[in-house]
């Protein structure tokens, strides 16, 4: 078989298209294989694929494709323009490649395939590309699952924030709580932030929502009640950043009472921290005998943490009547404890108290949101961090998007 058949045959080229000449260029190490077509009376517009005559062609391109052996494979056409009637001048679309890509459909999407298990720094080594190449081939990939993505309606959403560095840097993260993935980055978190995402969405979409699980962070409150039609209804602030609320609660009482212990020489409390925040049951037997006579003690962080497994509890039930008259019968022994940190987180969750209980309605938590954000702190590891926002943007719908980044050619 002659090397341009070969190469006909490798690379997929049909009519009009044929392989016109293979070079081997040894000390460069690359493989170049020139296209050429047939004259063609007609060529389909780009944009609506009316049948159109030749204008004229570009000058010489050059793509990237998948490696022969050990030699990088170059290939090499001038791309035909076609004049349309109605949108004029435009390049007519190449069986091998993407408009605005030098590499072809089979070279990006191995690139792509990569990218999910490899930081880009060592896909381009593996691929001897540059950084800004192989974040090319990630941006396009983006921009077209983006651009796929149907309006589809998604009816359990999770609102969520992440940090982008050290400090107060935040991205607000929408998703899917269903399908575990992120519909929407934005940065900062305003109520502005959130409010973008809701014009991204049909009105038949804002209707579909039926449940958001959230922290209790009043602009993105707003942002969900201005939007979401019947929102107070569909609102559930999270069950794990409850028990979140209750464990640094526990922790400030430990912390004060202990102190004042260690001033009177008693260490009881010393190196207990994480055993209050941790489940009993995942203790060693030992320390499980000791820390059952800590919590039956008569210690204040004893009393603390008796409130927040107490409290915790209203997740246990069924049917709302009972969980509120348990609700009741909570925040009452809590103001009266006289242990202030309880008494300031059990009257923030009476004033949250409608959308705490919407949790025996919809039975959503956050914890795929965690579990997407578990994700995202990998891609940031895997990474070293981020040139820009922008960058990290793109990472997250790359990696957590749940998007069709394949190009069409390999679908």
């Amino acid at each position: 078989m002659q090397d341009r058949e070969l190469y006909r045959r490798i690379l997929g080229i049909e009519a009009p298209w044929f392989v016109e000449s293979v070079e081997l260029k040894l000390e460069a190490g690359e493989i170049q294989v020139r296209l050429s077509h047939h004259e063609m009376i007609e060529w389909p517009c780009p944009e609506c694929g009316a049948g159109c005559r030749l204008h004229d062609h570009q000058p010489e391109r050059r793509w990237r494709h998948l490696d022969t052996c050990q030699y990088r494979t170059i290939l090499h056409a001038e791309p035909p323009r076609s004049r349309c009637e109605k949108h004029g001048v435009r390049v007519v679309k190449l069986p091998w490649a993407e408009a605005s890509s030098r590499f072809t459909e089979l070279f990006e999407a191995l690139a792509i395939g990569w990218l999910k298990a490899a930081s880009q720094k060592a896909v381009a080594e593996l691929l001897r590309l540059s950084w800004d190449e192989i974040h090319g081939i990630l941006e396009r990939a983006v921009t077209r699952g983006l651009e796929r993505r149907q309006a589809e309606v998604v009816r359990e959403i999770g609102i969520d924030e992440k940090a982008f560095r050290k400090g107060h840097s935040y991205f607000t993260l929408v998703n899917d709580l269903e399908r575990g993935r992120v519909l929407y980055v934005a940065e900062d978190r305003k109520e502005s932030s959130l409010d973008g995402f809701w014009q991204t969405l049909t009105e038949a979409q804002r209707q579909g929502i039926e449940a958001v699980a959230m922290d209790m962070w009043d602009p993105y409150l707003r942002s969900v009640r201005g939007h979401v039609p019947e929102a107070d209804g569909k609102i559930v602030f999270d069950k794990f950043h409850v028990a979140q609320y209750l464990g640094e609660a526990v922790d400030k009482v430990r912390r004060q009472e202990n102190k004042a212990l260690r001033a009177a020489g008693d260490d009881r409390l010393v190196g207990t921290r994480y055993d209050w925040l941790r489940n009993p049951a995942a203790l060693e037997i030992k320390d499980r005998r000791q820390f059952a006579a800590l919590r039956n003690s008569e210690l204040k962080t004893a009393r603390a943490w008796a409130l927040k497994e107490t409290g915790m509890a209203l997740y246990s039930y069924i049917y709302e009547g009972p969980a509120r008259k348990h609700f009741r019968w909570w925040h009452g022994w809590a103001v009266r404890s006289r242990l202030e940190p309880m008494i300031e987180v059990a009257r923030m969750l009476r004033r949250r108290f409608q959308n705490v209980i919407t949790y025996l309605r919809h039975r959503i938590t956050n914890a795929t949101s965690e579990s997407i954000n578990a994700k995202i702190q990998w891609v940031k590891y895997t990474a070293r961090g981020f040139r820009s926002k922008k960058n990290f943007v793109t990472a997250v719908y790359f990696h957590c998007g749940g998007l069709d980044l394949a190009p069409q050619a390999t679908k």
